[in-house]
């Protein structure tokens, strides 16, 4: 009786314990995405906005990359932590940054850290 009494406390105990856990570790790693999401579409609007002025055959092909990219984060499911592709649609958008830091010649570094959190070019 004591085993099972014990069993029952521990599992209730544990259970209330790591949702804590889970709801403290979703928050931080949520914050994380949206931080670096963030860094990606101000990014692409403004080279979007720095571009258009020069209408020219080079500069369309980055305003397409940075239309798609900036098409992918508005698609992006901030709302729906259950999404079941969000690591795959998180991956493709860090692609399709990566190909237009190409584009643009630019070399890009985002790091975020507790110390330190920063997009450098």
């Amino acid at each position: 009786r004591f085993h099972g009494e014990g069993y029952q406390e521990g599992y209730a105990e544990g259970s209330h314990l790591g949702a804590i856990e889970g709801r403290r570790y979703g928050s931080l790693h949520g914050a994380k995405i949206g931080s670096e999401i963030g860094c990606y579409l101000g990014f692409a609007l403004t080279w979007q906005c720095l571009l258009q002025k020069c209408k020219d055959e080079k500069n369309s092909k980055k305003i397409r990359a940075l239309d798609s990219l900036i098409g992918m984060i508005q698609k992006f499911p901030y709302e729906d932590p259950t999404y079941d592709k969000l690591q795959e649609d998180l991956e493709k958008i860090r692609g399709k940054f990566k190909q237009v830091c190409s584009m643009l010649n630019i070399q890009s570094d985002f790091r975020i850290g507790t110390e330190r959190s920063s997009l450098t070019f």
